[in-house]
């Protein structure tokens, strides 16, 4: 990916790290990745089981610290704050989805999508109003008095999305949002990333799914932690073998 103006960019990781235990038992699960995304860019990371793709996008989206490196969401480098002022970043420029849903089963569809706003400082008016919007966006409106447990899969996914999308996060990432689903619940949800992207969305998608996967801009490949190579999809499906360098 060529180099962007620095007001596009939404997403940049330098050096990025994580490693686990100490000596002959150190685990590098990821070894220092360089990515940068676009405003709008959506991102598939690719690559088998155990190659450091969860990790790679629970650091990018400030859930977990890195080791070493250096990380900026919307332009605010955030590998060095606190933890509260991490958990800020989390509620106000972030959403996550992830494979199980992590929906809480008490609450209505609404309350779950409500939930972030209030915590974010919203009004529970303010709240309300944005569920409601969102919960249409993804078709589940006639869904909104229903408790997780009377929806399919495919429509906890989609609750799960509106969810992440409460408070217009500046970029989404989701943890292989298919892998639980049935494949009419995967048809919904692909539809409706493709959408979420069409409309601008910037997306940073950990996925298996071959359909997630050519829908997004770029595909990046990794295995033991590394990026080995990338795939622009959307310039002519040009393949540039490698790892995705941030220059300048």
């Amino acid at each position: 990916m060529h180099d962007q103006e620095l007001g596009s960019v939404v997403l940049r990781a330098r050096g990025l790290r994580k490693d686990y235990g100490k000596g002959e038992g150190l685990v590098r699960a990821v070894a220092d990745v360089d990515l940068q995304v676009a405003r709008g860019e959506a991102v598939a990371v690719r690559g088998p089981s155990g190659c450091g793709k969860s990790t790679l996008l629970h650091l990018l989206g400030g859930l977990d610290r890195p080791t070493a490196g250096e990380l900026w969401v919307n332009g605010r480098r955030i590998d060095q704050l606190s933890e509260r002022a991490l958990a800020q970043l989390r509620r106000h420029e972030v959403g996550f989805v992830f494979q199980a849903f992590h929906l809480m089963d008490e609450l209505t569809a609404q309350e779950n999508v409500e939930l972030p706003a209030l915590l974010a400082g919203r009004s529970p008016r303010e709240a309300r109003r944005r569920a409601q919007q969102l919960l249409e966006q993804v078709g589940l409106a006639d869904r909104a008095d229903h408790l997780p447990s009377a929806l399919s899969g495919g429509q906890r996914q989609r609750v799960a999305i509106a969810r992440a999308l409460a408070n217009e996060p500046a970029v989404m990432f989701a943890d292989e949002p298919t892998g639980n689903l049935d494949g009419a619940g995967t048809l919904e949800v692909l539809r409706l990333f493709e959408s979420l992207h069409e409309n601008g969305l910037t997306l940073v998608v950990v996925t298996h799914n071959e359909r997630i996967a050519a829908s997004a801009d770029r595909q990046v490949s990794m295995r033991d932690g590394a990026f080995v190579g990338t795939t622009i999809v959307a310039d002519g499906r040009e393949n540039r073998p490698g790892p995705d360098r941030v220059e300048g």
